[in-house]
């Protein structure tokens, strides 16, 4: 059979439909697949059902309707063994409860708003404190705490899921009737696409983005400061001592915070001694300058043991680099715990505050437009 077979499964029905799990091939030979299973549930009682993507190559990416999680990543290293490179919980009740993000869409704001509170057209919004004493990733049941409307299919050139949430006018503080479409694709090219697409029917705030905590030896590999980074950007944005930006836009040159030339991540990081960041980065980057809304090199990760490389790139203008500084032993599968620096994130993004901060580039969607923001993760292994 030539033609790929298109498997559609929304949350209210995929356990009725399936007992365990189903396949999805796209064709006569190995190639793309979707599996459909029943995770575990809220502690309201609500179904969560995960849906695991696998390329021809046997990647695979198991997501959750919960949260947009990204679960696992299994990719293989240069011995060709496969593990799962994205930190996550054991269990639903984790995620609601102890929320590290791990591999959480975030919205509708990514980042921190500064005391909880901006102004739009003449009118002020007050947000809920979720770090104090700023707003920090949408809320105190932010996109992270919502089950998704899912659908997944597979064809010729990959598997994908696609996941929409509708925020209601006046939720977590923020205006506006808010439709997300966030599709993930797992290609056949070995990369990992997010796409977010919005729409809104009145000017609100927005920056959405992925927290997955990554660490490319293995979820249960231990630090991190091993790992080699890149950033494919010269400048960061400096913060006060709650991590709301100033408003200066820096040069890392001089400083710990310089990635432009691949160093790994623990050479500089006990350097960073400002009592915000606890002991490590936790900094907002400027990407090198490109047209607005165009693709461009975000960062290159290689994990020397294993030989793992991801290379993004994104069509944002900017990445949070956070190193596991707050990591405090939350227990993952298999009783695994996550201390300090057993992982990091690279959260492409706006700036923080931006609805504060005129000078910065602007986070507003207004009726009409339709916010667009995609993020490739490509994976490979060098020997």
């Amino acid at each position: 059979m030539k033609r790929s077979i298109l498997l559609t499964v929304f949350t209210s029905v995929a356990m009725a439909l399936f007992a365990t799990t189903v396949a999805v091939a796209s064709g006569e030979e190995t190639m793309s697949s979707v599996s459909v299973s029943k995770f575990g549930a809220t502690k309201e009682g609500d179904v969560v059902t995960a849906y695991t993507l696998t390329n021809a190559n046997g990647l695979s990416a198991k997501i959750l309707d919960f949260g947009g999680v990204l679960y696992e990543m299994n990719v293989p290293d240069k011995n060709g063994k496969f593990d799962n490179v994205s930190c996550n919980l054991a269990t639903v009740a984790e995620y609601q409860t102890v929320r590290p993000y791990f591999g959480s869409l975030i919205g509708r704001y990514g980042n921190r708003i500064k005391l909880g509170k901006f102004k739009l057209d003449g009118k002020e919004y007050t947000l809920p404190i979720t770090d104090k004493p700023n707003a920090l990733h949408g809320g105190l049941k932010g996109f992270d705490q919502k089950i998704w409307d899912a659908s997944a299919s597979a064809d010729a050139n990959g598997a994908y899921l696609t996941l929409k949430y509708a925020a209601q006018d006046g939720e977590e503080g923020y205006p506006g009737k808010l439709d997300v479409v966030v599709v993930y694709s797992l290609k056949n090219d070995n990369s990992l696409t997010i796409d977010y697409t919005a729409t809104t029917d009145k000017a609100t705030p927005i920056n959405l983005t992925n927290h997955t905590f990554w660490n490319l030896g293995g979820y249960k590999s231990g630090t991190i400061r091993d790992t080699i980074l890149t950033l494919n950007a010269p400048k960061y944005l400096p913060t006060d001592d709650t991590l709301i930006p100033t408003g200066e836009i820096a040069s890392v040159k001089g400083t710990p915070l310089d990635f432009t030339s691949a160093k790994a991540i623990g050479k500089e990081i006990d350097d960073v001694t400002e009592p915000q960041f606890h002991g490590g980065y936790d900094h907002c980057f400027v990407l090198a300058d490109k047209p607005a809304g165009e693709m461009g090199l975000c960062a290159i990760a290689k994990d020397p043991k294993s030989g793992r490389v991801m290379t993004i790139e994104t069509t944002e203008p900017a990445v949070q680099f956070y190193s596991g500084n707050f990591l405090d032993g939350s227990t993952g599968v298999d009783g695994y715990k996550y201390e300090k620096h057993s992982a990091f994130c690279l959260e492409t993004q706006h700036y923080p505050d931006s609805p504060n901060q005129p000078s910065f580039p602007t986070t507003i969607l207004k009726p009409g437009d339709t916010y667009r923001h995609t993020t490739v993760h490509t994976f490979s292994v060098e020997k």
